[in-house]
């Protein structure tokens, strides 16, 4: 099974080859403002490196957010794209989950946290100890005390917090959780469309794949045009 994923939620983009469980090309690209002038071409090179073309993949995989409007709807147009082009089955992923898995097989719950702007946080809490992670809370967007005040009533145990959101409000964090929150390293602050291989290979063996349309953007809140919109 060869698997190209793609996690396009944030700025740092991530595009990564798989055959069944093994990695064979990955990389992350800033792409800030460019990701439409630059994705396309950083996945001809990432397929090259892997000495393979678009039609010899089996499943496309895209994040579905949360994250960047923009960014998760280029991720799974590209996604739906290729899918088509190739007569191929595609299927999406959580960002957050993705972000996650930075720490699978810990046994300390685990909590990605994605700058939502508006000071709110995209926002999950998961138990990681297995390779799929299993969520504790879902995938929500909420200000980030809101959010801190769940974990609270939830667990007194420890938290690994990692995400620009955790980033962003690391003092508020503190404030909230004390000794209970700790932080990442920088370099597992940034997801890996290796992990949404993984969740894709997942997702092929418990027949879970979509056809290209299927495949649709999940951003948890309306976006600007559309509040504006709907005021008129």
């Amino acid at each position: 099974m060869k698997i190209l994923a793609i996690d396009t939620s944030t700025s740092l983009a991530s595009i990564a080859i798989a055959i069944d469980e093994r990695v064979v090309a990955e990389s992350l690209v800033n792409t800030d403002r460019t990701l439409s002038a630059r994705l396309i071409p950083e996945i001809e090179r990432m397929l090259a490196t892997a000495g393979l073309t678009a039609a010899d993949i089996d499943l496309f995989a895209s994040t579905i957010g949360p994250g960047s409007f923009t960014g998760v709807r280029g991720g799974v147009a590209t996604i739906q794209g290729l899918a088509l082009a190739t007569g191929k089955p595609c299927t999406g992923f959580s960002s957050l989950a993705v972000l996650a898995m930075n720490f699978s097989l810990s046994n300390t719950l685990i909590c990605p946290m994605l700058d939502a702007r508006k000071n709110e946080v995209y926002a999950a809490l998961y138990d990681c100890s297995s390779s799929i992670p299993n969520a504790h809370i879902k995938d929500c967007v909420l200000p980030p005390a809101a959010f801190l005040n769940l974990i609270a009533t939830l667990t007194d145990q420890p938290v690994i917090f990692l995400g620009d959101g955790a980033l962003r409000f690391s003092e508020l964090i503190a404030q909230r959780l004390g000794s209970q929150a700790m932080y990442a390293p920088y370099p597992f602050n940034s997801p890996h469309a290796a992990n949404g291989a993984l969740l894709a290979l997942h997702a092929f063996r418990h027949g879970q794949l979509l056809e290209p349309s299927q495949l649709l953007p999940v951003y948890l809140r309306a976006s600007d045009a559309e509040i504006n919109r709907a005021k008129g």
